[in-house]
């Protein structure tokens, strides 16, 4: 008797815990989130199996030296530095490595860089974004502000 119960109740909590844990949406990176710093607002969808990120707004889309919308300026490719901020790609081959987690590389538009980077969701509106150079890495958290 004292075995079944015990069976009844851990059935019982595996339930209760299973609908909450997909109402949190947990694990899903897709959305609109924005930066640390505040400055961008990127949109992660589903593409080719991994993630796509996409700059979708700007704190200060307009460069206050030109009078004209923010562009790449940064970038060491002449034929880019014209495009514009918005819409601009940030992730390329963000393939999934671990539940929750995608590895490829994120393009640094402060820089013109591209590096090593992994992206995990820690929290249903968190989103942990890392880069390395190397062996010198360094992280920020986003927060989820659309779906």
């Amino acid at each position: 008797m004292a075995c079944r119960t015990a069976f009844i109740i851990a059935i019982s909590t595996a339930l209760l815990a299973a609908p909450s844990a997909r109402a949190q949406g947990a694990g899903e990176p897709t959305g609109v989130w924005q930066t640390q710093a505040g400055d961008a607002r990127v949109k992660v969808s589903k593409c080719g199996g991994g993630i796509c990120g996409v700059i979708v707004g700007l704190k200060d889309p307009i460069d206050p030296s030109t009078g004209k919308p923010q562009v790449d300026d940064k970038n060491p490719n002449p034929a880019l530095k014209k495009r514009p901020m918005i819409g601009l790609p940030l992730f390329s081959g963000m393939q999934p490595v671990a539940p929750n987690k995608w590895s490829g590389q994120i393009y640094n538009a402060d820089d013109g860089g591209t590096y090593a980077s992994s992206v995990s969701v820690t929290g249903t509106d968190t989103l942990k974004v890392e880069g390395c150079v190397g062996a010198l890495c360094g992280s920020e958290n986003w927060t989820r502000v659309g779906r």
